[in-house]
C-alpha cells in the first residue's frame, strides 16, 4: 500500500497496521451533536478507548439523501440544537486533542462545504486535525473543487463505490487521489440490517480487480456475524445507524457504545 503524504496518512497506516495483523478494521461513525455535543465527544472517545480504528463524524444537514432513518433522525435532533459546520469543527478539534492518533473523518454532504467555502472548509479541517472527507452526494463530475484542495493539503479523499459501478468507475473514482473506496454494501440509504447484503463478498472482490486501494464496506453493518463475514474480503467495515441506535436507547451512551463496538471488535 503506498502511503499518501499529509493528514492522510494516519488513515493509511491505520489500515496497513489492520493489515498487517489479519485484521478487520472497524470505522465508527457518529452523528456530531447527537444526543448533545458532549456526548458526542463521550461516545467518541469510550469508541476510541474499545479499539475502534477510526472516528467518521457525520455533519449535520436537512437533507440527507443517503441516509436512512436512523441517521436522519439523529441529524434532525442535532439540527434542532443549532449544531452547525463550525460546531462540527470545534468539535473535531476537541477528539484530536484528546486522541492525538486515532484517524477522524467527517462524512457529510456537499451544500454545507459549498456554503463554507471548498478550499477553506478543507483548511479549517486540516487545522481541526481531520484526516479525510466522505461526501456521498458530490458525483465524480462535479468533484474537482474539492479533491483539489484536498490533494493540495493531504487530506484523504474517500469516494463511494456503488455494487453495481463499473471497473472504469472504480478506476476514476481512485484516481481522484482516494486514501481508501467506501463500498456501499447495497443500493439505497443507509439502515442497520438484520443480514449482510446478499453478494457483498463479490462485490468486494470485483472492485478489487480495478484498484489496490483498501476498501471499506458500509451500509447495513450491524452484528457480529457480519464482521466475521468481511473478515478477509474487505479492508475495513463501517457501522452507523446501529450504533447510533444503540446511542439514542442508552442511558449511558458512551458505555453503550463501547460494548456494542467491543462486540465487533471481538471477532474483527
Amino acid at each position: 500500500m503506498v502511503m499518501p503524504n499529509g493528514t492522510a496518512a494516519r488513515i493509511a497506516a491505520c489500515l496497513q497496521r489492520s493489515r498487517d495483523a489479519g485484521k478487520l478494521a472497524l470505522f465508527a461513525y457518529i452523528t456530531v451533536g447527537f444526543p448533545s455535543l458532549d456526548a458526542t465527544l463521550e461516545v467518541a472517545t469510550a469508541l476510541v478507548e474499545a479499539g475502534v480504528d477510526a472516528i467518521e463524524l457525520g455533519i449535520p444537514f436537512s437533507d440527507p439523501l443517503a441516509d436512512g432513518p436512523t441517521i436522519q433522525a439523529a441529524t434532525s435532533a442535532a439540527l434542532s440544537r443549532g449544531v452547525t459546520t463550525e460546531s462540527c469543527l470545534r468539535l473535531a478539534e476537541r477528539v484530536r486533542c484528546l486522541h492525538g492518533y486515532v484517524p477522524l473523518l467527517f462524512m457529510g454532504y456537499f451544500n454545507p462545504v459549498l456554503q463554507y467555502g471548498p478550499r477553506r472548509f478543507v483548511e479549517a479541517a486540516r487545522q481541526a486535525g481531520v484526516d479525510g472527507l466522505i461526501v456521498p452526494d458530490l458525483p465524480l463530475e462535479e468533484a474537482e473543487e474539492l479533491d483539489g484542495p484536498c490533494r493540495d493539503l493531504g487530506l484523504g479523499i474517500v469516494p463511494l463505490v456503488a455494487p453495481v459501478s463499473s471497473e472504469e468507475r472504480v478506476k476514476l473514482l481512485a484516481a481522484r487521489g482516494a486514501t481508501f473506496l467506501y463500498v456501499t454494501s447495497r443500493l439505497g440509504v443507509t439502515g442497520a440490517s438484520g443480514v449482510l447484503a446478499e453478494g457483498v463478498g463479490g462485490v468486494v472482490r470485483r472492485v478489487r480487480l480495478a484498484t489496490s486501494l483498501p476498501l471499506g464496506v458500509g451500509f447495513g453493518i450491524s452484528r457480529p456475524a457480519h464482521i466475521t463475514a468481511l473478515k478477509g474480503v474487505a479492508d475495513a467495515a463501517i457501522v452507523g445507524s446501529a450504533l447510533l441506535q444503540v446511542v439514542a436507547d442508552a442511558s449511558d451512551p458512551g458505555r453503550a457504545a463501547a460494548e456494542f463496538a467491543a462486540r465487533l471488535l471481538a471477532v474483527a
